[in-house]
């Protein structure tokens, strides 16, 4: 066993082990927020550390597979890290980092029977390692155990608050969340029931000598778990009424992150599972609708986080699109196009948290004069929304491009189509973000048909009221701490050096694309030999580069 496979070894386990003892001791500490705060910070600081430092080692050496607790693939619980999970995790700890600073310069803190906030970073951390323990689960069950595990979590921050809205929004996302993961339960149960296993390598090594209409019939169920989870059309229509309700950082880390975790489990079971593309069309015309579905009902919103909400929707059908097209070019898009989103959204949603500060408003109704009133505040809205409409040379239109050449090169009618749906898409994004620019940081107040009205000052993370004041008697106008708006510049920039360091991102998703189109490097790396009677506890297994 070489070093790197050893201090892999060592490290994988780490994004999970270290927010859930986190949790553990920032729950028992509730009521020092400060001490909250900083544990909070140091474990997320690690678990960046850590997934860097798995990616190095990903793209030197290659795929390595951790057996945890002594038993043998593929009996016991598998870890794997390769460049697709270790990427996906670099990208969330950045994310999921960001956001805690930025709520916690929002003002988390202890305080009436109306805000819980001493359950918000412990809940935070066991959703950071839910999301974890998703990237790296080497069996379909474990898999499960990451989604309910951060669904869990998610369930508890979109209703802190307990407002009407929050609450009738929560249960609405508990129930579709629920469903989800019945029919994922379900999905699992006929995935075993034909394959005698729930190890993802050994699963993919007997699928292939099940019929192709079993096959198609357990990937059909898994799509529409992971379809609902990643808000692919038509099992979208939870999302826009649910995120936008929570608070900015809630609604930021959830538009960020937790559809992609659903996208990469489609990534995940389609490459290494199905590779043989019995559902393809059907992927194809599910990403489709989604483009052009949610880039439609983003230019019927008023409100910046609704309209948000819907673009999010839209941009996972490139994702799905990449994906359906079934080659190395469409799925080096994908992966690339899934870290640029995840950075790129929750940006967004963060400005718009800072634009509720700054303005007393999300709505385009009561907005203007934003670009006169703080040049700082546009800035950081205009370059991610010009990022997300796919203006060159930002990363999205770099990552569109891969996605359309991908389309091209598949040749086929459907993959034309596609194209021609992801070109207007792209082309209707751009009109999106251009009337939020002109309608809220242009205009001038004055012209807005509600631009004397405001919302009740959110005078803490946590509050919300149903009722309206003047503008002017708003007491908070103009204050955006700097601590909202240090994590909120930072993802801007790294935003911004998707696109100066694009070449190499590329090459990175490009070799991931690579080892999932060639499935034999992860089934060699979690099953290995299986005459040398397994590996002893901890002992990892690394694949060939």
């Amino acid at each position: 066993m070489t070093i790197s496979s050893n201090i892999v070894t060592a490290l994988a386990p780490l994004p999970v082990l270290v927010p859930m003892l986190a949790a553990a001791a920032t729950l028992v500490l509730g009521r020092r927020t400060r001490a909250q705060q900083i544990i909070t910070l140091l474990a997320l600081i690690t678990v960046l550390a850590v997934s860097g430092l798995l990616l190095y080692l990903a793209d030197r050496d290659g795929t390595t597979a951790i057996q945890v607790g002594g038993w043998s693939s593929p009996i016991g619980i598998t870890l794997v890290v390769d460049r697709l999970s270790a990427l996906m995790l670099v990208v969330s700890s950045i994310v999921l980092l960001a956001v805690m600073v930025y709520a916690v310069g929002q003002g988390i803190r202890d305080g009436s029977n109306d805000q819980p906030v001493s359950i918000f970073l412990p809940t935070y951390l066991a959703m950071t390692a839910g999301i974890s323990n998703a990237f790296l689960a080497g069996d379909l069950f474990n898999l499960f155990v990451g989604f309910e595990v951060l669904l869990a979590a998610s369930f508890v921050l979109l209703t802190l608050g307990a407002s009407a809205d929050r609450v009738r929004a929560g249960v609405s996302y508990v129930m579709v969340s629920m469903l989800s993961s019945l029919i994922f339960l379900a999905g699992i149960a006929f995935a075993y029931a034909a394959t005698g296993t729930l190890n993802l390598a050994d699963m993919a090594t007997r699928l292939d000598g099940i019929p192709s209409g079993t096959r198609a019939a357990i990937f059909g169920v898994l799509l529409v778990a992971f379809g609902i989870k990643a808000a692919v059309f038509p099992l979208s229509a939870w999302l826009p009424d649910s995120y936008p309700t929570a608070p900015a950082p809630v609604t930021a880390v959830f538009a960020g992150l937790l559809t992609k975790v659903g996208v990469y489990a489609i990534i995940r079971t389609h490459s290494l599972l199905f590779p043989q593309g019995e559902l393809d069309n059907v992927l194809m015309i599910c990403g489709l609708l989604t483009m052009l579905v949610g880039i439609l009902g983003a230019i019927a919103q008023t409100d910046i986080k609704r309209l948000l909400s819907f673009t999010l929707v839209s941009h996972i059908g490139y994702m799905v699109f990449g994906v359906a097209v079934s080659t190395q070019e469409g799925l080096s898009g994908a992966i690339y196009y899934v870290a640029h989103h995840i950075l790129v959204q929750t940006t967004l949603f963060l400005v718009v948290g800072l634009i509720e500060r700054q303005a007393g408003s999300s709505s385009l109704r009561r907005l203007g004069g934003l670009a006169a009133a703080s040049p700082v505040l546009a800035i950081i809205f205009l370059v991610p929304a010009l990022n997300l409409g796919g203006i060159p040379p930002f990363s999205g239109f770099i990552g569109k491009v891969a996605l359309l050449q991908a389309g091209a090169a598949s040749g086929s009618a459907l993959a034309w189509l596609l194209v021609a749906g992801g070109t207007i898409t792209s082309l209707l994004t751009l009109y999106v973000v251009a009337r939020v620019w002109t309608k809220a940081f242009w205009r001038a107040r004055a012209d807005a048909p509600e631009g004397d009205l405001a919302d009740v000052s959110p005078s803490a993370l946590l509050d919300e009221s149903e009722a309206d004041i003047a503008f002017d008697e708003r007491v908070d106008v103009g204050r955006m701490p700097a601590m909202m708006l240090i994590p909120t510049i930072a993802l801007v920039a790294v935003g911004v050096g998707m696109t100066v360091f694009a070449g190499q991102i590329i090459h990175v998703s490009d070799r991931a694309a690579s080892d999932l189109q060639d499935r034999s490097i992860y089934i060699e790396a979690v099953l290995g030999d299986h005459d040398n009677g397994g590996q002893v506890q901890g002992e990892a297994q690394e694949a060939p580069r």
